[in-house]
């Protein structure tokens, strides 16, 4: 494809065309160069290890060329790329939990239904190192609901859509999540 207008001002979208199209590993590179910042900052949040982090970068983008073609054009690919990365620190943190024998329950959506409501207030007013710790210490997709939240900004709707979920579902869950945070803040 010859394009008229600079390689730079292409959208993530024709770009994303073209590299489907062409198998082209250099128009790849473009792209990851727009995101690999973003990825990186994003596996830092889940793993506390840069080498870790970096790792998990390096194989976000290697995967992400594989399945680039499942790119439908529904979103931005920005949102794509961000819930593509979000599943894979995930899956990442999931499968290091079954290592380590961490098995979840039925019993966690019973208790759900008696949970008192968590107010944002107490989040926000947590330590920033304490909560760094915290967060450590939680499931990953307990993690993961309250970074879309309180890092990223998103809205209950979007956080729906991204994890393919009901908001009255991640209502739920980010309650369960803040107040299993919270409990933990207050051990450490």
């Amino acid at each position: 494809m010859a394009f008229q207008t600079s390689i730079d001002k292409i959208t993530d979208e024709e770009l994303v065309q073209e590299i489907i199209k062409s198998n082209d590993t250099h128009l790849f590179g473009l792209l990851y160069d727009r995101y690999v910042t973003i990825v990186y900052n994003k596996c830092l949040s889940f793993i506390a290890s840069k080498e870790d982090a970096q790792d998990l970068t390096h194989d976000i983008f290697v995967k992400l060329f594989v399945k680039l073609k499942t790119f439908k054009g529904d979103s931005k690919f920005s949102t794509w790329i961000y819930a593509f990365t979000y599943n894979h620190c995930i899956n990442h943190l999931q499968r290091e939990i079954k290592s380590h024998k961490n098995t979840f329950s039925m019993e966690d959506d019973i208790e759900d239904q008696f949970l008192e409501e968590v107010d944002d207030a107490q989040i926000f007013e947590m330590k920033t190192e304490k909560l760094f710790a915290s967060l450590q210490q939680i499931k990953p997709e307990e993690k993961a609901l309250l970074l879309m939240k309180y890092q990223d900004d998103l809205s209950i709707k979007e956080i729906a859509n991204l994890n393919n979920l009901g908001e009255s579902a991640v209502k739920m869950r980010l309650n369960r999540a803040k107040s299993n945070l919270l409990l933990i803040y207050q051990k450490l």
